[in-house]
């Protein structure tokens, strides 16, 4: 008889605790600072002294940035508090990640930080992918083990709420970190993504809805192109308020509803046919966050499913035998997937023939 596995085991209520105060105090603290919180400090040159502030952006490189005049104490004031914030901030996430919250890296940190400055991570991007897995992971003070990543997925609507056109790519060279565009294919395409150098640098993908995998489309108020995913219109509807954790800072952001996230990623570990080990890594992501809502939110997976568009649930149902094997140990869980998936509840959704 095969070993049944728990994909997750839930944190105690003092440590989900925890996390919800920290996100909170940083949904209400505007704007963040790059890298580490660093220190002030006053220089004399000219005839006229500045403070600045000194920090590092990435591990190893050392940045300052002026503050005010020495005097303006309004400004320096300003800065010492939000100084003293980010190392609340850091101490509080260095804690939760010794709980085993899921905490990115520092330069997942760098991306996210500047573009909620710029304003448009909350206004009309969502997380996706693998960080948007270990964010809802977090939300729902659960832990399961979740490989590393080098892609930041962000998610843009078609319609954006930017009250003014934001630059996606000036937020990005924000960073300091390097990234320059990734070619489109053809060449001659526009670039949907940012990278750094060599070939596991991290890169940033900007992803919206389409009829087709893969097109390239325009987004004028980010002064950006982003490439087309299919049913991406069915995930991004109604996002919920999110943070995520990533070297010391605590972003606010957007994601996708929970239960949305788990069809979609079913859908995609059906449509990952010549990247079996990303297949993989979709359906745990997928059976592992649907064990939480089905077991802890007490959450129907089958009304969610209800109001997917055909033919992502056409592609999710070919995923149920390996759902199966993936949900041994979480029987409960497994139900709500049969009820949604099995055979049951495709007649049930078919509609009759007969006359009222």
């Amino acid at each position: 008889m095969p070993v049944q596995h728990a994909l997750y085991r839930m944190h105690e209520l003092a440590f989900r605790t925890q996390y919800a105060e920290l996100k909170e105090r940083t949904a209400s603290a505007g704007r963040l600072l790059q890298g580490t919180p660093g220190s002030l400090q006053l220089r004399r040159g000219t005839g006229y002294a500045y403070w600045y502030r000194v920090f590092y952006p990435a591990p190893g490189k050392k940045a300052e940035q002026i503050v005010c005049k020495d005097g303006d104490t309004a400004a320096l004031d300003e800065v010492s508090r939000e100084i003293e914030f980010a190392q609340w901030t850091s101490a509080q996430v260095r804690n939760l990640r010794k709980l085993d919250f899921q905490v990115a890296d520092k330069g997942v940190a760098s991306v996210l930080v500047e573009l909620h400055n710029a304003g448009i991570l909350g206004a009309c991007l969502a997380l996706v992918g693998t960080l948007g897995f270990m964010a809802w992971l977090n939300e729902l003070g659960a832990m399961a083990v979740s490989a590393r990543t080098q892609d930041v997925d962000i998610a843009a609507r078609q319609k954006l709420r930017l009250a003014a056109p934001a630059s996606f790519l000036e937020a990005m060279e924000a960073t300091r970190l390097g990234f320059h565009p990734v070619p489109g294919i053809p060449s001659q395409a526009p670039s949907t993504s940012v990278k750094l150098k060599g070939r596991d640098g991290l890169r940033v993908d900007v992803l919206t809805h389409g009829e087709e995998l893969g097109k390239t489309v325009p987004l004028p108020q980010l002064k950006w192109h982003a490439e087309t995913v299919p049913h991406y219109d069915y995930l991004l509807a109604e996002p919920s308020r999110a943070a995520s954790l990533a070297g010391g800072h605590c972003i606010p952001l957007t994601l996708p509803q929970p239960e949305r996230f788990v069809w979609q990623k079913l859908y995609a570990s059906a449509e990952r046919k010549a990247k079996p080990e990303k297949a993989e890594k979709d359906l745990l992501q997928a059976a592992t966050l649907g064990a939480v809502l089905a077991e802890q939110q007490d959450e129907l997976l089958s009304d969610s499913f209800r109001d997917a568009p055909a033919a992502l649930k056409e592609v999710a149902r070919t995923r149920l035998p390996a759902l199966r094997r993936a949900l041994s140990g979480h029987p409960q869980a497994l139900e709500q997937f049969e009820l949604a998936l099995g055979p049951a509840a495709r007649k049930r959704s078919r509609p009759s023939s007969a006359g009222p």
